[in-house]
């Protein structure tokens, strides 16, 4: 109990309401800018937290994520063009009301229904992850190493319409991990005498590459071969029953929230599969047990309902599996993986023991930023908007020098920012010929972890060449991996057919 209280005296600090509030309102300005993502944003201020404390840092980046999952609707309801993924479904009601001048109450919609699903999807994670988290201590090296290996073979199917390319990617990511000093003979690997590699290849100057840097490629060619260019449409009406929410309204939707909330949080709780996935399920739901499915896509609040609050409820959601086995779910909970292990922390069930008063910090932050969410996306809409109206001419060299900065920061070198700029070459290439980034990055993270377990099951087994088949659990975990690969195979050749 004293931990408790410890820790969520913690969050209340000045220092840490501070940057938890800074982290929300950077990350919704930060998501209501089309190409610009919450992964994107937490790779490029991770090197921000630096000299923070470990919870003033967790805080400042998870404000930063769930104002990221909120800030994605702005654009994709004014623009219809999406600041995330996720918010591809709130676009498809959110910008016919827009077209209709009523804007303002879609963003409201989308407001409300975020901070609904994002506060019951923070419970959930409160209440299960420390429970689960004393089951999962009861495995071994054996069953880790299993388990990550299944992880990554179902995160190899984002981003990309190939599971083989996306094995291929996680495979890299895994050899990329391993350059360094080989933790058992501490012989350098993979080093081709570049004394900087000794040490191993830094996840920012990476993480910076392939998320920023490949993606302000991707859009300034797009830009130059396309010339595109997007402005928002009248978006404030000047009657009242256009801009604001009524309870009425909002309420009338509960079924439709508690739904989508649900589905969040099991997509959440599943490596892999990600908020897209979350978003769309919960709007298909949505639109086939409504009695007025005819009026979807034409602009009805309860499609901004369904989308909203599924995305956000994958927020919390997707840190029970890193919590629980310290596995990253998708790419944004594998940014905040690596933040706390830059922060001297392994993520995993051991964190419950060894970092309690930090874990009810956290939770404490988690409470706070959707607290924050509700009272800046309140107030500040209209500001937010006004984000859609930036000129790339201005946002993108700004993008760069954080780039660049960002990655020299870490390590006061140069060669990280040569590290930066080819991985964003190689990120570039790789969404160009549909290989998933999202796999590799987080075979790079998981790629320590990966080795050590196989390696203490090697030792543990004195080269037992049967060692996997001696722990049923492990047999499970196999079996799982060898299905779905085999599975998505075939499912491939049938399509050929």
């Amino acid at each position: 109990m004293e931990m408790i209280v410890a820790g969520l005296l913690d969050s209340i600090s000045p220092t840490s309401l501070m940057f938890v509030f800074l982290g929300v309102a950077i990350g919704v300005l930060i998501g209501a800018i089309p190409g610009i993502n919450g992964p994107m944003a937490i790779a490029l201020f991770i090197p921000v937290t630096y000299y923070m404390s470990a919870l003033t840092a967790i805080g400042f980046l998870i404000g930063l994520n769930k104002g990221a999952f909120f800030g994605g609707a702005v654009s994709a309801v004014l623009l219809r063009t999406p600041g995330t993924p996720e918010a591809a479904a709130t676009a498809w009601d959110g910008y016919p009301l827009t077209q209709q001048g009523k804007g303002e109450k879609a963003l409201r919609m989308a407001l409300y229904s975020s901070v609904a699903g994002d506060f019951i999807s923070t419970g959930v994670l409160i209440v299960i992850a420390a429970p689960l988290a004393a089951v999962a201590l009861f495995m071994g090296p054996a069953e880790i190493f299993a388990l990550i290996s299944l992880a990554l073979t179902v995160i190899a199917g984002i981003g990309t319409s190939s599971i083989c390319r996306g094995l291929m990617a996680a495979s890299l990511g895994l050899a990329i991990g391993m350059i360094g000093t080989e933790p058992v003979t501490a012989l350098p690997r993979l080093t081709f005498d570049i004394y900087q590699l000794g040490a191993g290849v830094k996840l920012i100057p990476v993480a910076i590459g392939l998320l920023a840097f490949s993606e302000i490629l991707i859009q300034l060619e797009r830009i130059v071969l396309k010339g595109v260019s997007e402005h928002a449409p009248n978006v404030f009406s000047s009657k009242k029953e256009d801009r604001f929410l009524s309870w009425k309204e909002f309420i009338g939707n509960y079924k439709t929230l508690l739904r989508g909330t649900s589905i969040g949080i099991g997509v959440g709780a599943m490596p892999g599969l990600g908020a897209p996935v979350a978003s769309f399920m919960s709007y298909d739901q949505a639109m086939k047990r409504s009695p007025h499915r005819d009026e979807f896509g034409k602009g009805r609040l309860e499609g901004i309902g369904a989308s909203e609050s599924a995305n956000s409820a994958v927020v919390a959601a997707s840190l029970i599996p890193l919590f629980v086995l310290g596995i990253p779910g998708n790419l944004a909970v594998a940014m905040l993986m690596g933040a706390f292990m830059i922060h001297g922390m392994q993520p995993g069930p051991l964190m419950f023991q060894e970092n309690a008063q930090l874990m009810y910090g956290v939770y404490g932050s988690l409470v706070i930023a959707s607290f924050f969410l509700f009272i800046i996306g309140r107030f500040g809409l209209r500001f937010f908007c006004k984000a859609v109206e930036i000129p790339a001419s201005i946002l993108y060299p700004v993008i760069i020098f954080t780039c660049i900065m960002g990655s020299y920061l870490g390590q006061s070198s140069m060669f990280d920012v040569m590290v930066m700029l080819i991985f964003g070459v190689i990120g570039y290439f790789m969404r160009k010929f549909d290989f998933s980034y999202v796999a590799f990055l987080i075979g790079f993270i998981l790629a320590p972890e990966w080795e050590r377990a196989l390696q203490q099951v090697v030792i543990i087994s004195q080269l037992d060449t049967y060692m996997f088949f001696r722990r049923p659990v492990a047999i499970v975990l196999m079996a799982l991996t060898l299905f779905v690969i085999g599975r998505t195979f075939w499912t491939g050749v049938k399509a050929k057919v």
